[in-house]
């Protein structure tokens, strides 16, 4: 039964809706407003109907991620599992646009809409594919995202904190904001793609204790910093969802903790969504946390507090009874049936709203479609945001390089694709291109070539298209497909799935067999084939020049055949491991006969990778260093080492986590030996976080900050050290010297950290980035509102490109505040990206409302502070050798802004 008190909530909707709805679900077409009522109190009433039809039993499998179909009720198999953190996740070739870090480093929130605008295009492009070939249900097919990352990257060791928006809340908040946004659409009771904030809400590392960590924080820095990016993000952005986080924070887990879920989401904020949980971050409550005593407890915590779906790990296998503790917890009076029905017409609701079930607006089927999927204008807009992200740290004068150049690129990352994607992303999407090749394009008269670094814990690159034959000579390899002989249930006994596998036979003749670019999983896209089944690709390997190669498979099931005989075998590898390989040498143009077979498991990951390599890469710089103008040596990092709880323990790397800030060894010792040969040295930095740039600064002729930068992030390099594109990228984080110089990791106090509270002088700080052509300030004009500077503050300068080129200039505003316990040493407060010809003058105006002149007293109350106040806008930081001009204003009286 219905429960009453939430009938009566509904039955005035109810009355108008009903008849609308019926026709609606026979037709799929959205119905007409309803009288007096709003989009979402249509949803909201459509799911309350729905859920007062369905069984107990039927509720209790919608709560997790996986909610399987019910065929009376005409509900179709939903995953709440979808990533689309800076591209969309799918078995088609999708977008892939720069690592939110990057993101962040446009310093430009106009594009960052854009950008998740064109994401959840595809977003729904592939629900569409998903509906067509009946794999709904399965991760990459719903039409939600579980992003963005808003965490405020605290600490530079975090593995994750490449997710991230920076370090800053102010641009944290703002970038946020609009990819929700973006991703969400234009109409807040229509949603085009569900967005869900994460990880709610003081989470930031160290990958190796979030699932039992308890953070204990300040209520200053609670309100100061991990708040404000996610109340922006529901208060103004309007999303949908929002995803609590693993650890505890004041000895409650995150998803079962009142003060996050209860006083400020639902209460403060009057958040009307759902609210999912971080995977296995409900099962934690009991087994790592303690909180619960056991998994009924646990469950009856989480949604006690306001968890509406729970994301279960072991979902990703089909286990079965999963449901089983709210069966357990209801059964013991721990839940009531009103907690499920409460949760469930919330996510119900959602489901409508999005176009998945009708009744709002027309079902994903007849309003998206794959042709949304990699567009030339979503490839345009992937180089224009690359081009935007990068960042000019140094330059003294090298840069532009000159069109007819001798130029040797060197370093690991020279020819790197795998590097530009960074982490969630496809390893589909659409074609990446390295530096070297980005160079190559961009500078067509000059010569430009890669020499071989050595081996190294960075490499394995995708082998391309370029690089495979089908037995019968053409590009790409054969796949085929079998599905076992067996029947695959649809949910496996826990840990029954891997003796099935082992069991498994296959059918004689493959299901598919096709002609796919490279090795991949691709099989959501085929309708007959199982969940559980084998691939293999069988082809030629054809390298394209003599030399030394690392060669092997990516992933967690597979096995390789080199020339007929065993190569490598993934047995023994788990999720997020590096590559296993092997070195080789291998003759150019020759055809090597390779076959890669895989199972999928319900999930599957594999790959085929290589990298070139030198026996001896410091004769090989020396040797291209005498017949060359320039070294450009790409250095940096990977998504791989800082990663996901990573289980890989290598110099600077542990648990997914950097323990320095120096780059690896053998790229530094590169760096030196490219120093010493007296050729001008340009250092391209590819990272995810910062890293120490001290010896660069001082040595390198130039440096630019590239992050990972996407499928055109070589291509936007090479246009910018051409000269094509004039960068204008500003760090969203400090560049420190060491983590020495930094708080313990596990310390979540912001004292001494980030730019606002450290107190050290950075390699490089936030908010700076250089350009080809300079920018000056005119004076500040300062307004203070009606009821005095307090109550607002409008603020106008006017920005002159004064060099001699085109370019795009970064106006950030910041505050420093009266000297008062708990208010930062200076804060972000605006941000303005302009584009100016030379010579160009533009207005730029800043409004500051009470929340922006705001800061945190060390009790945690946000208020105006009285005193006296310094405003700054320029090309960054004031004080740190940038073009800034700065004015005093005063607040008479202090005033307490609500949170």
């Amino acid at each position: 039964m219905f429960v009453k008190q939430h009938y009566a909530a509904f039955v005035s909707v109810l009355a108008l809706s009903i008849a609308a709805a019926a026709a609606s679900a026979q037709t799929g077409e959205p119905m007409p407003p309803a009288a007096g009522s709003q989009t979402a109190d249509q949803a909201e009433a459509l799911a309350a109907r729905l859920v007062a039809r369905m069984t107990t039993e039927e509720k209790l499998d919608q709560l997790l991620n996986t909610a399987p179909a019910i065929p009376r009720l005409d509900v179709p198999a939903y995953n709440w599992w979808t990533e689309s953190l800076h591209g969309a996740i799918g078995t088609l070739p999708t977008t892939n646009f720069p690592e939110p870090i990057g993101l962040a480093a446009t310093f430009d929130d106009q594009l960052i809409h854009s950008t998740a605008g064109a994401i959840s295009s595809e977003v729904r492009g592939l629900h569409a594919l998903g509906r067509q070939t009946g794999k709904l249900g399965r991760i990459g097919t719903g039409l939600d995202t579980w992003s963005p990352n808003i965490n405020i990257f605290r600490d530079p060791r975090w593995g994750r904190g490449q997710e991230t928006y920076g370090e800053d809340p102010f641009l944290t908040a703002r970038m946020g904001v609009a990819f929700v946004r973006g991703m969400q659409g234009e109409d807040p009771g229509r949603y085009d793609v569900i967005a869900t904030p994460k990880h709610y809400a003081v989470h930031s590392g160290p990958e190796s204790t979030r699932h039992e960590a308890n953070v204990y924080i300040s209520q200053h820095d609670l309100v100061d910093t991990y708040l404000p990016a996610f109340r922006a993000a529901i208060v103004e952005g309007g999303a949908g969802s929002i995803m609590c986080a693993y650890n505890r924070i004041d000895g409650q887990p995150a998803c079962a903790n009142d003060m996050l879920l209860k006083t400020y989401l639902r209460g403060a904020w009057g958040f009307k969504g759902y609210v999912v949980s971080d995977c296995d971050a409900v099962k934690d409550i009991n087994a790592n946390h303690h909180y619960a005593p056991d998994p009924a407890s646990a469950v009856a915590a989480a949604m006690r507090a306001g968890v509406d779906n729970e994301c279960n790990t072991q979902t990703l296998s089909d286990t079965d009874g999963l449901a089983n503790p709210y069966r357990d917890a209801l059964n013991r009076g721990l839940l009531s049936v009103g907690d499920i029905d409460r949760s469930l017409i919330r996510l119900f609701s959602a489901r409508y709203r999005n176009g998945d079930l009708p009744g709002v607006r027309p079902l994903s089927i007849t309003s998206a479609s794959t042709a949304s999927i990699g567009t030339p204008q979503h490839q345009a807009l992937a180089l224009e945001v690359a081009e935007k992200s990068l960042v000019l740290l140094k330059n003294n004068g090298t840069l532009p390089l000159k069109s007819s150049a001798r130029i040797a690129v060197i370093g690991p990352l020279g020819d790197a694709t795998r590097v530009l994607r960074g982490n969630y992303s496809s390893a589909l999407s659409g074609r990446p291109i390295s530096v070297v090749e980005g160079l190559q394009r961009a500078m067509p008269s000059a010569r430009v070539r890669y020499v071989p670094f050595g081996e190294t814990f960075t490499d394995g690159d995708p082998v391309p298209t370029s690089a495979l034959l089908t037995p019968d000579g053409k590009p790409g390899l054969v796949a085929r497909y079998w599905n076992p002989v067996q029947k695959v249930p649809a949910r496996f006994a826990p840990g029954a799935l891997d003796a099935f596998v082992k069991a498994a036979r296959y059918e004689e003749a493959p299901t598919v067999t096709r002609v796919e670019a490279d090795v991949g999983g691709r099989s959501l896209d085929l309708p007959q084939v199982r969940d559980v089944h084998r691939v293999s690709w069988t082809g030629f390997l054809v390298p394209p020049e003599t030399g030394r190669y690392r060669l092997g498979i990516s992933g967690f099931t597979g096995t390789m055949t080199l020339d007929g005989q065993p190569f490598v075998d993934l047995k023994g590898r788990s999720w997020n491991s590096l590559p296993t390989m092997r070195t080789i040498d291998l003759e150019k143009g020759r055809r090597y006969p390779i076959t890669i077979t895989s199972e999928s498991r319900i999930s599957s990951g594999i790959g085929f990778v290589w990298k070139r390599v030198s026996a001896d890469p410091a004769a090989a710089l020396r040797s291209a260093a005498r017949d060359s103008d320039a070294l450009v040596a790409v250095v940096g990092l990977t998504s791989d080492l800082e990663a996901e709880e990573a289980p890989i323990s290598v110099p600077g790397f542990k648990g997914g986590d950097k323990t320095t800030l120096d780059l690896p060894a053998d790229q530094q010792q590169l760096l030196e030996q490219a120093k010493a040969t007296g050729k001008p040295l340009i250092v391209v930095l590819m990272n995810g976080s910062p890293v120490n740039l001290a010896w660069a600064k001082a040595n390198a002729s130039a440096i630019v900050e590239a992050w990972y930068p996407g499928q055109a992030g070589g291509q936007a390099v090479g246009n910018v050290l051409a000269g094509k594109t004039n960068p204008a990228g500003r760090l969203p984080l400090t560049f420190y010297r060491s983590v020495d110089h930094l708080p313990a990791f596990g310390d979540y106090a912001m004292k001494g950290r980030t730019y606002r509270y450290f107190t050290g002088t950075p390699v490089y700080p936030f908010g700076y980035g250089l350009s080809y052509t300079s920018f000056a300030y005119a004076p500040l004009k300062l307004q203070p509102a009606a009821g005095g500077a307090g109550a607002g503050l409008t603020v106008t300068t006017e920005v002159q490109n004064s060099g001699k080129r085109a370019g795009d200039e970064v106006a950030q505003l910041y505050l420093d505040f009266p000297k008062v316990e708990g208010a930062p040493r200076v804060a972000l407060r605006g941000f303005r990206r302009v584009h100016l010809a030379p010579g160009e003058r533009r207005a730029v105006t800043f409004t500051l409302s009470p929340r922006d002149l705001s800061a945190v007293t060390a009790d945690g109350v946000r208020q105006v502070m009285k005193g006296d106040y310094r405003v700054s806008v320029g090309s960054g930081q004031p004080d740190t050798g940038v073009p800034v001009r700065s004015a005093a204003f005063r607040v008479d009286e202090a005033g307490a802004v609500a949170e």
